[in-house]
């Protein structure tokens, strides 16, 4: 597998076959740990935020003809997942010096950088100082939102559309913040930000797929998808974004983060998925052509 590695960063694993217009992304799979990052929660509560083996999940992309990125280092250290303005005032030592858009995410502790390891158990104990988060933005954030869209760019440019797939793990439940007793997530929740991150048909592709499956998929309920299926979707311009939240409670261990005998058959079944996705991107731009 061609890849390129951005050491801390990112990987990205270009084609082994034929190139088809698609990308597959994991943003929050990441496990090297900054040595800056000097976190005082422990060590294995803060790894339950990351996304475990979702890249290794979907990296039978590249022999499907599709690039695949994923992140290195945590979503705990910075989300590229959240908006560049994204702050939370309230881990910092002194007032942010640029614009902020405070998200409900960053009024509870999760946002661009987070201040609490889960809900009321700190991160840190201490304060971040302005320079801190600028250095995780310029040398974590920018690199990796410029690999996504490169590989985006590049594949619209070449074939005049693109498919992008947001890759991420969720939860088996929505935790002790809800009060409805054994309400437990579906198997997969597909987000499109109510209809505006890509075409319906991509969705109901995917969808229609994971179902034939056997899986339970719900659609926007509770994830619509974030900062980069807003930021790269643009169906009027043939880029399509969809994200997927693959069900954790399906192939690992939601607290050890070992894999369970599940796996297996998840990740034959995200093979599946991702010759599906190839396959038809293929056929959408063959058909373009006929047109």
């Amino acid at each position: 597998m061609m890849s390129h590695i951005e050491p801390g960063v990112f990987v990205r694993h270009d084609p082994q076959a034929q190139p088809a217009p698609v990308i597959f992304d994991s943003p929050h799979s990441g496990a090297e740990y900054p040595a800056d990052f000097r976190y005082a929660c422990p060590f294995n509560l803060l790894r339950q935020a990351e996304d475990a083996h979702v890249d290794e999940l979907f990296d039978a992309a590249p022999r499907m003809g599709a690039t695949l990125i994923a992140a290195l280092f945590p979503r705990s250290y910075i989300d590229v997942n959240r908006g560049i303005e994204d702050i939370d005032q309230q881990l910092l030592d002194q007032p942010w010096p640029g614009p902020v858009s405070t998200s409900d995410r960053a009024r509870v502790g999760m946002g661009l950088v987070r201040r609490v390891c889960k809900p009321g158990v700190a991160l840190y104990d201490r304060r971040l100082s302005v320079a801190e988060i600028r250095n995780r933005i310029d040398r974590y954030y920018r690199p990796y939102h410029e690999a996504v869209a490169n590989a985006i760019i590049e594949a619209g440019g070449r074939f005049g559309a693109v498919w992008h797939v947001n890759c991420h793990s969720m939860p088996s439940s929505r935790g002790a913040r809800v009060a409805v007793a054994g309400w437990e997530r579906a198997d997969f929740v597909l987000g499109d930000r109510d209809g505006t991150t890509c075409s319906l048909g991509f969705r109901l592709l995917v969808q229609g797929i994971l179902e034939q499956l056997g899986y339970d998929v719900r659609i926007n309920d509770p994830y619509k998808g974030v900062e980069l299926v807003r930021r790269f979707g643009q169906p009027n311009l043939g880029r399509h974004s969809l994200q997927i939240e693959v069900n954790r409670r399906l192939y690992m261990n939601e607290e050890t983060l070992e894999k369970t005998d599940g796996f297996d058959r998840l990740k034959g079944d995200m093979d599946t998925l991702c010759s599906a996705i190839t396959a038809y991107a293929r056929d959408q731009l063959t058909a373009a052509a006929a047109d």
